[in-house]
């Protein structure tokens, strides 16, 4: 499993990406943090547009696993 490092940080907001490319890298994210939560912003029903806010903590420990 690849491991989210803080350097990914730069990729979420590069544009344009898929859907499916964001959920990976998220699902990624989430996947190597110690604790996450979400914060909803705002949510327009007229159009569907929403804001989420996610808050966490990235598991920074060294494994044999990780990318050098």
């Amino acid at each position: 499993m690849i491991r989210f490092q803080l350097d990914d940080f730069t990729l979420l907001e590069k544009a344009p990406t898929s859907a499916a490319s964001l959920r990976t890298k998220l699902g990624e994210m989430l996947i190597s943090s110690t604790s996450a939560r979400v914060q909803i912003d705002s949510v327009n029903p007229q159009t569907g547009e929403y804001r989420l806010v996610l808050l966490g903590t990235l598991d920074l420990e060294k494994t044999p696993f990780d990318r050098t």
